[in-house]
C-alpha cells in the first residue's frame, strides 16, 4: 500500500471541528482579566483598539486570534509588557501533551468578575498600614477550621 501526500497531511485544525485553541482562549482571558481590573467596558476597549465591541468579545472568548501586530497594540492601551498575556499559561497547554482543562479551575477563579473587583478594590486603598490589615483580615476569614 502506498501513502500519498494527502493521508501523510494532518488535517488542519478548524474552530468549528475542534474549538478555539487553548492559547488562544488563555490569551483572550488575559485580555478580559486587565480591561476588567482598568474598569474598562469592552465598548472603550473597542473604540482605542479600533474594532467593534462584538470583536473584542470574540477575541476575549479565544472564538477569533489576535495577531501579533494587534497583540501588540493591546499591550500598549492596557499598559501591560506583552508576557502578560500568556503568563499563568498551563505546561499542559504549553506541552500540548495533555488536555488544557487541568488548570481550567484556578485560572477562572483568578478570572472571576467578583475576585477582579475585589483587586480593583484594594488598590484604591492608599493607606499601606490598611492594605496590609485588610489582607490580615481576608487570610484569618479564610482559614479552614481544622487548621486554626
Amino acid at each position: 500500500m502506498t501513502v500519498t501526500a494527502s493521508t501523510r497531511q494532518k488535517r488542519r485544525k478548524t474552530i468549528a471541528e475542534d474549538g478555539p485553541d487553548p492559547v488562544d482562549v488563555h490569551v483572550g482571558a488575559r485580555l478580559r482579566q486587565r480591561r476588567t481590573l482598568l474598569g474598562m467596558s469592552q465598548e472603550k476597549l473597542a473604540q482605542a483598539f479600533g474594532v467593534s465591541f462584538q470583536q473584542v468579545q470574540k477575541y476575549e472568548r479565544g472564538a477569533n486570534r489576535i495577531s501579533a501586530s494587534r497583540l501588540h497594540l493591546l499591550t500598549k492601551i492596557l499598559d501591560v509588557p506583552i508576557s502578560y498575556f500568556f503568563e499563568g499559561l498551563p505546561a499542559s497547554v504549553q506541552e500540548r501533551n495533555a488536555p488544557p482543562a487541568i488548570e481550567a479551575e484556578a485560572s477562572d477563579r483568578m478570572a472571576s468578575r467578583e475576585t477582579l473587583e475585589l483587586v480593583r478594590a484594594y488598590y484604591r486603598i492608599i493607606d499601606p498600614t490598611v492594605r496590609k490589615r485588610l489582607v490580615d483580615l481576608v487570610r484569618a476569614l479564610g482559614r479552614d477550621d481544622d487548621a486554626a
